[in-house]
């Protein structure tokens, strides 16, 4: 096996382009992860044609091999004897494939670089959330009531898997600032304070301005003359990312000129009291008002052209993740979430997974090559529990059609749940067990939005593939 494997690797190193044009290569739990000096030399069909190889895909300036889970180890570890090029970490390759993207690019893997870490825990949030739900929400299991109203024993459960669920997004700005400023090359431990003060309880809750504007009681400091509102930025995506950034700059400028005796004494307190000064004076302010925009934006857009707006939304979202662009609609989650209580954009993408996946089950009919078949029945279960890569980059964009076909049918879905006003009060699993994370009267449409994201995009790819009289 070990002469087999060998040969694979030395035939995958070839069709990359040689060790020549390897960078830096690293590996997570099912893929080799490249950065490449030229990705024009990679031949793709020579590639495609390893029996190891599952499938292949660029992003983020990656170039990344799908091998599978457990032997990819054996696999890295050949390749970095073969090529010499010694082993590196993620990070390694990151910052190697980084000369190979655009502003835009960079600016959005920043982006992915912040949010793909705090996941687990907003993901872990969306979850309990659903399982409060369930225990809550009235006309699951009893018409006009929850669970706990008609057995009270139930409630202070329920209360405090709602407390656990919730933390996660009531102090949202302390995990964005930790995942920031560590982005920024700052102490992560300032984020966290940094963040934390933003939602201080001394501050009015950012969910009781609309209120206290309009009964004329927001809170200010007087700062010789110059009034401040006392306003904290819970469930706020932009104060933190911003001032985060002047943070760790402010950090990274003084850890260069105050000499190292008194560092401890001066970088941490000057760099965060000049940024709270800056957040609450200037920064806060206006990125507040920017996203209230942005937030407004989508509500309109989605309030007066809702049928447009999910079948848009559920037609672009695949096409985004092959740009990596999707992370970016991850802080516009976050926003909505923290402005009106809910997204309606995050159960779309739920839909679009389910139905990439729909169309990867339908290859594994059509198709009667058994490593094909392998590949689209491991990909599309993977797809149904909300990791999507494998089916699309290793079988539905090879084939093209499959990927058409699951476009098509979560634009349809998109824009049923969108008319009938679905909305996820938080993030959870983008795929099947994706309903946890739904408000509970919305259960119904969005189960009738789950079933056109399976049958659609199944029932298109297999009848074409039968068409094409696929092997």
């Amino acid at each position: 096996m070990a002469d087999v494997n060998r040969q694979a690797v030395e035939e995958i190193i070839e069709a990359i382009g040689g060790k020549e044009n390897i960078a830096s290569a690293s590996h997570c739990v099912t893929r080799l992860r490249f950065a490449l000096n030229d990705e024009s030399k990679v031949d793709q069909e020579k590639l495609s044609n390893i029996d190891m190889v599952k499938g292949s895909f660029s992003t983020n300036g990656q170039f990344q091999v799908i091998i599978g889970q457990g032997l990819v180890d054996k696999v890295y570890k050949e390749l970095v004897n073969i090529t010499g090029i010694g082993e590196a970490s993620k990070d390694d390759t990151k910052s190697a494939a980084e000369k190979n993207l655009n502003p835009l690019q960079r600016a959005i893997k920043t982006l992915a670089d912040i949010f793909i870490p705090i996941l687990p825990a907003i993901v872990t949030a969306g979850l309990l959330m659903g399982l409060n739900n369930v225990l809550t929400a009235p006309d699951i299991f009893y018409t006009g009531q929850g669970i706990v109203d008609v057995h009270e024993q139930w409630a202070d459960f329920a209360g405090i898997i709602n407390l656990i669920a919730n933390t996660a997004f009531v102090f949202l700005p302390g995990l964005i600032g930790w995942s920031a400023v560590k982005r920024f090359g700052g102490n992560p431990l300032l984020g966290i304070v940094l963040g934390l003060m933003l939602v201080h309880p001394d501050l009015l809750n950012a969910w009781a301005y609309g209120a206290a504007l309009e009964a004329g009681e927001i809170p200010y400091w007087n700062l010789f003359g110059l009034e401040i509102a006392k306003l904290g930025y819970q469930g706020q995506v932009l104060p933190i990312l911003v001032a985060s950034y002047v943070l760790a700059k402010m950090e990274l400028a003084l850890n260069k000129r105050v000499p190292d005796t008194i560092k401890l004494l001066v970088v941490a307190p000057v760099a965060l009291l000049v940024t709270g000064f800056i957040a609450f004076v200037a920064i806060g302010p206006v990125t507040f008002t920017i996203g209230n925009w942005i937030t407004d934006l989508f509500v309109w857009t989605f309030g007066n052209f809702a049928a447009i707006g999910g079948l848009l939304y559920g037609a672009i979202y695949a096409p985004l993740v092959i740009t990596g662009m999707h992370h970016t609609f991850l802080a516009v989650d976050l926003q909505l979430i923290g402005s009106i209580g809910g997204t309606f954009l995050w159960p779309i993408v739920a839909l679009s997974n389910i139905a990439q996946g729909s169309a990867a089950l339908a290859m594994y009919f059509a198709t009667k090559e058994d490593k094909l078949k392998g590949l689209s029945l491991s990909s599309s279960i993977s797809a149904y529990l909300g990791i999507t890569e494998p089916a699309m980059f290793g079988v539905n964009l090879r084939f093209r059609y499959p990927f058409i076909c699951a476009i098509i049918g979560a634009a349809t879905a998109g824009m049923f749940i969108t008319i009938s006003n679905v909305i996820a009060p938080s993030i959870g699993v983008g795929g099947l067990p994706a309903f946890f994370s739904i408000v509970a009267d919305k259960w119904v449409p969005f189960f009738i939005g789950m079933g056109i994201a399976i049958i659609i995009p199944f029932t298109l790819t297999y009848f074409y593939a039968k068409y094409k009289k696929l092997q």
